[in-house]
């Protein structure tokens, strides 16, 4: 048995002598009908014999190459190097292996793949010079054809806008191009891919898995990443799985697949910010039938609050009368005057009442809270460089969503910034500053701080400025606004609590705690 290639079992051995008297010409047989080039030439390189595969390769006949030089098939295009390189290896009595370009017969070219070796006889001395090629042209294309492929495919990847990224089973960074480097050292703290996919991974829970556990495509999920101050990111993600054959050579005839996942990240954060953009114009437009809706409210309450004291007062008036003049009251002229006019001003409390527009109820949903606060900053940029505020605004870098009323909370932002716009205006002081911060306070609310460089509230008015028409500004009593009563009210409508911070003294800061819905 050979090493290696098993013996039919019906097979006699053969005798060593016979096997001895068949060798030269099995060896003959065997080169003869050898499928690669064969040829055998004397020390100067002149051909001696070539087999058959040598004329099929070449397209020369025996007879045409018995007796020539080697130098027959060169085209003149192998660099002498390697020919240098051939002659010193055999020399040192040493096989040469390399590749030529050789010219055929009818003169067209092909790679020659060529072993020679030199042929020693029982001294150790060289007789002969075998050489061994084959044509491997079409090898060699292919080789180049998928390198070629390579690197275009290589160099599209590293030049596209679009994020990418290979992982393994162990979610492994494979491959990923420079786009995704570039992303991960923007949205995260350490810069590393690695964490970028962690993100990734977080932000897209459900239909990673679904990836990851069956190979299950998506496509077109996006995910918003809020990094404060400037405009969020917000990114398109797409995820396939590809399947690879093993490569090992142990599963050659029981070929297994390695599963990799793709995924694909797009920056859509410009035209998500032309839509914003949109969206800011129709808030304009919005807020400012809010505003006139609450300047309405406003004005009727202003006017209900200044009725209610004189018709309190004549109701107070009327039943001290009654009970002073008792029976005699029915017919006295001036107690009939005074009902009448207690009834005349209820009557038209009830008419206030009743005209005051009604806010219609809003329905609650998951709201960024840093995205509120970053559109009223941007509807009151106008104000804010009229006035030379410089706002330092220094938000939570991922914030937890607050259930609630989008358009009121919207308000509540703006109320606030417009009352610390207000004061700093009021002052007249040199450093004009406006300070706006979020985090997450104990696991369990958002805090949101707006802080202004004003004057500041005394000690005993932080609980009165939160009272309907009461004014910082002496006399106190002649508050016209319901800009704080507002913001009390909206924060109460979401459980939370609202506060001006006493313990700050360069200015005022007011501080809302609202409840965020844990995601």
């Amino acid at each position: 048995m050979t090493q290696g290639i098993p013996t039919r079992s019906n097979e006699t051995p053969v005798a060593p002598a016979a096997s001895e008297e068949l060798l030269p010409e099995a060896f003959r047989q065997m080169a003869e009908h050898a499928p690669i080039a064969i040829s055998i030439t004397d020390l100067k390189a002149n051909i001696l014999y070539a087999n058959r595969a040598f004329s099929s390769i070449t397209g020369y006949s025996r007879e045409e190459v018995i007796g020539k030089n080697e130098s027959l098939l060169s085209n003149g295009t192998t660099p002498r190097l390697v020919y240098q390189a051939l002659w010193s290896r055999l020399a040192q009595k040493k096989p040469w292996s390399g590749v030529l370009v050789n010219r055929r017969k009818d003169g067209s070219l092909y790679l020659a793949e060529l072993t020679v070796a030199p042929v020693f006889d029982e001294c150790g001395q060289t007789h002969y010079y075998l050489g061994m090629h084959r044509d491997s042209s079409d090898l060699h294309e292919l080789e180049q054809r998928v390198s070629n492929q390579r690197l275009m495919i290589e160099a599209v990847v590293s030049a596209a806008p679009a994020a990418m990224v290979v992982l393994d089973r162990e979610q492994r960074i494979e491959l990923s191009n420079p786009s995704f480097a570039r992303l991960a050292r923007e949205l995260t703290s350490d810069g590393s891919g690695e964490s970028l996919v962690a993100l990734l991974r977080e932000n897209l829970a459900m239909p990673f898995s679904a990836l990851e556990e069956h190979g299950r495509a998506f496509s077109g999920k996006e995910i918003p990443f809020d990094l404060g101050g400037h405009a969020p990111r917000w990114l398109s993600c797409h995820g396939m799985a590809i399947h690879i054959e093993d490569e090992r050579a142990q599963v050659f005839f029981s070929p297994g697949e390695e599963r990799y996942l793709l995924l694909t990240i797009n920056d859509i954060s410009e035209l998500r910010q032309k839509q914003q953009d949109s969206r800011l114009n129709a808030l304009k437009a919005l807020m400012a039938e809010e505003e006139l809706l609450d300047g309405m409210r406003e004005t009727f309450n202003g006017a209900i609050h200044r009725l209610q004291g004189p018709v309190n007062l004549i109701s107070a008036a009327l039943r001290m009368l009654e009970r002073r003049l008792g029976a005699q009251a029915e017919n006295d002229p001036v107690v009939a005057a005074m009902r009448e006019a207690s009834t005349a001003g209820l009557e038209a409390l009830d008419s206030l009442g009743g005209a005051m527009p009604v806010r219609l109820a809003e329905a609650k949903m998951p709201v960024n809270l840093n995205q509120l606060i970053r559109e009223v900053v941007t509807l009151c940029t106008d104000s804010l460089l009229a006035q030379g505020i410089v706002v330092d605004w220094q938000p939570a870098l991922r914030l937890p969503w607050v259930m609630g009323a989008e358009s009121r909370l919207r308000s509540m932002i703006k109320q606030l910034l417009m009352n610390a716009i207000e004061a700093i205006d009021h002052s007249q002081v040199s450093r004009r500053e406006l300070f706006i911060s979020t985090r997450v306070e104990n696991q369990q609310v958002v805090r949101m701080e707006i802080t202004d460089s004003g004057p500041g509230i005394a000690a005993e008015l932080v609980l009165k400025v939160f009272e309907p028409f009461f004014s910082t500004k002496p006399p106190h009593s002649a508050g016209h606004g319901m800009g704080l009563a507002m913001v009390q009210e909206i924060v109460s409508e979401h459980a939370g609590t609202v506060h001006i911070d006493t313990s700050y003294q360069q200015g005022c800061r007011v501080v809302v705690e609202l409840p965020f819905t844990a995601s």
